[in-house]
Parts: structure tokens; sequence; C-alpha cells
């Protein structure tokens, strides 16, 4: 029903009442964010690639016709801002130790945060050192909650091919992940 909604919303926006694209960026702002927030760990940065989204779907309007979900075709944007943004800058990931003190909590289980700490920076370590294409399909499978079948149409590839994909991803994830818990 959502997505109906979403559809007839991007409709109403190609159609010339761009004061529901304001409604289409309320319901999908965060996602968004979240989505480039972990492919860049740059929280300035994110909200500029989310507007460059708002701002594609402004401008390429005429080309939504409404027959798939309006979501795939939305990250299919995003997707190609991300790589826009970065074949462009030639963009470094960089590594933020800001506000550690504040990761290190004060409660009498420090210890067990900590480690759960470390092992999410392990991760999040792990996940900068992978391809940035390994990385997206990553992002929209398991922290996006993209169905494979949906991943396929915003990659532009079948819905066995994303399976695999992800299951690549995986598998460099937990190499990387070893090979730096090895030398912590």
């Amino acid at each position: 029903m959502e997505s109906l909604a979403d559809n007839t919303l991007m409709l109403r926006v190609k159609e010339g009442d761009l004061d529901k694209l304001g409604l289409l960026f309320e319901r999908y702002k965060r996602p968004l964010f979240g989505f480039f927030y972990g492919m860049t760990k740059d929280a300035e940065l994110c909200e500029d690639l989310v507007q460059n989204v708002f701002f594609r779907i402004l401008k390429y309007r005429y080309l939504f016709r409404g027959e798939g979900d309006f979501k795939t075709w939305m990250f299919h944007i995003a997707r190609n801002v991300n790589h826009d943004h970065f074949r462009k800058n030639k963009w470094k990931l960089k590594e933020s130790l800001e506000n550690w003190e504040e990761r290190l909590g004060t409660d009498e289980n420090r210890a067990t945060e900590f480690q759960q700490d470390e092992e999410m920076q392990l991760l999040s370590m792990a996940m900068e050192r992978l391809p940035e294409d390994k990385r997206e399909i990553l992002m929209l499978s398991k922290f996006q909650d993209k169905k494979y079948k949906e991943i396929g149409e915003i990659i532009g590839c079948s819905e066995g091919a994303v399976k695999v994909k992800v299951f690549r991803a995986l598998q460099e994830l937990k190499e990387v992940y070893r090979e730096l818990e090895k030398h912590l």
C-alpha cells in the first residue's frame, strides 16, 4: 500500500505538483542517509548526497513511469549519486576516532561494551576495506533490508547474480575481519 502511495506521489510530482516531493523526502531521507553513511561514514557528506538524490528525482521526474517500485527507482538514483560523487572527487574514506572517550562508557558493564564496540569498529573497518561494489551490495541487503530481486533492479542484474554477489561479499568481509582481528 505504501509503495502504491509512493508511486502515486511521484506521479503527482511528475505532473507538476512539486509539493508532493516534500512528502517523499520526509519518508525516505533517513533510509537514504543510512545507505550513504554506510558507504562514507561522513554525516555532512551524507546530508549533501541525500539532497542530491532528491534534486535528481526532481530533475529526472519525467523519466518515472510508475510501473516499478518508487523505492527501487530512488535507490538506483542514490547509487548513481554515490558513484558520481566518488568518481568526481576521488574521495578516500577516512577512519574517525572522534568522541572516543564517550564511547568507552562509565557503567559496570564497560568491559562488555568495550568488546562490543571493538567488534563493531572491526566490522566497520572491514567494511571500509571492501571494494565499493561489495560494500554497496552489503549495505543494500543487510542494512537497508532490500530483497535480492529489488537489489537486482537497482544495480541491473538478476536475482541469482545478486545472491552470488552478496555471498562473495560476505565471504570477503569475513576474511578481512579475521585479518584485522589477527593484527589487533
